[in-house]
């Protein structure tokens, strides 16, 4: 078990590090017959990428993937799909002051520990650079459900730090680097500057949906829909908690708020966040993450070394105050590998037949 192969029939096995040659991943699964390239890749991966704006980490990496098999004149073939991004811009000489000591709040310690050395270079595997090709991977899985089904995926900014961002719409997400859904983001502005200018950092809350599910995806017990989204979810660096639907909030609410009434023309609510029994019912699928504040920061703070003597660790390099910032396409991505898992998942145990779908022309007519 290496901890690096994420789904079960849409499989996607993640390689590489921060700091080395390239990083990538394996798509093994993926139904033959999608029209697939570069560009329709690239999207993705240019909205996670870093170096967009001030208020993110200034390493300058054009993510440029290259797809190195598994596509055969524009089309997936059914073999696996061999997805590669080379790392151009690393700094490795920044990590030379905690070679020896370890960040508090970062896996340093834990990976030392483990495996008995560790690469120190930007975190090795640790770093939130490996989310890069499971974007890649989640565009291709994205695709493909759109093709099928309709099915679309977007996510936003709710929360940073301490600051709650309120919806207005989505039609605001694309227009700022917070991917928050207001039109007027200078408190952002504002509240990221003055984080930096203090040497610190902070979390942040991300709000993720996918619309157009087909009815019935997800397995009792164990593979359940919901429970499959939580643990893709968690596999996201930085990433401390989960919602599905109402959340946290359902601890608060009575059985007579809380069930979803079915009628003849759909759900009145969508507490449930589009899952029940495990199986999703159709609704949107709606989940919100927390992610926890960045490791990697100027402001020093106690540690120990290797050997175990206190010492005080300043990280020095390129690093993002709110990791969060840049985590919407990560999360997005993770969504629709877990979608598309338990598509095919369907496909095999029921077919086609059982499965509800929307009107895909009406949802593409849509935008």
């Amino acid at each position: 078990m290496s901890g690096s192969t994420f789904g079960d029939l849409f499989r996607v096995t993640n390689f590489g590090e921060s700091h080395g040659p390239a990083i990538g991943c394996v798509i093994d699964g993926c139904p033959p017959g999608l029209a697939l390239s570069e560009a329709d890749i690239q999207g993705d991966l240019d909205r996670r990428r870093p170096g967009t704006s001030r208020h993110v980490t200034q390493r300058n990496e054009p993510d440029a993937v290259e797809i190195l098999s598994g596509v055969y004149e524009g089309k997936t073939t059914g073999t696996p799909i061999c997805l590669l991004i080379k790392n151009t811009d690393q700094r490795s000489k920044d990590y030379g002051n905690i070679l020896a000591s370890f960040r508090p709040g970062h896996a340093d310690y834990t990976y030392l520990h483990k495996y008995g050395l560790r690469d120190p270079r930007g975190g090795g595997r640790a770093s939130a650079r490996m989310t890069a090709p499971m974007v890649a991977a989640g565009a291709v899985a994205k695709k493909w459900l759109f093709e099928k089904y309709g099915t679309q995926f977007r996510a936003c900014m709710t929360q940073m730090g301490d600051m709650a961002i309120p919806f207005e719409s989505w039609g605001h997400v694309p227009n700022n680097p917070f991917f928050a859904p207001v039109a007027n983001v200078q408190a952002l502005e504002d509240y990221m500057d003055a984080l930096r200018k203090a040497g610190d950092s902070c979390g942040a809350r991300i709000r993720v949906s996918a619309s157009g599910v087909p009815v019935g995806l997800g397995e009792p017990l164990f593979d359940k829909m919901d429970a499959d989204i939580a643990w893709a979810m968690m596999g996201v660096n930085a990433v401390k908690g989960v919602e599905i639907g109402a959340g946290f909030a359902s601890v608060a609410q009575r059985g007579t708020e809380h069930g979803d009434s079915p009628t003849p023309t759909g759900f009145k609510t969508n507490h449930a966040g589009g899952v029940l029994g495990g199986i999703s019912t159709g609704q949107d699928l709606e989940v919100s993450v927390a992610i926890k504040p960045t490791s990697s920061i100027v402001t020093p703070r106690e540690s120990i070394d290797v050997a175990g003597n206190p010492v005080e660790v300043v990280t020095k390099g390129r690093h993002d105050p709110c990791v969060g910032i840049r985590a919407a396409p990560i999360l997005e991505a993770m969504l629709a590998l877990v979608v598309m898992d338990h598509a095919l998942r369907q496909r095999a145990q029921c077919g086609d037949v059982r499965v509800a779908t929307p009107d895909v022309e009406a949802v593409r007519r849509r935008g």
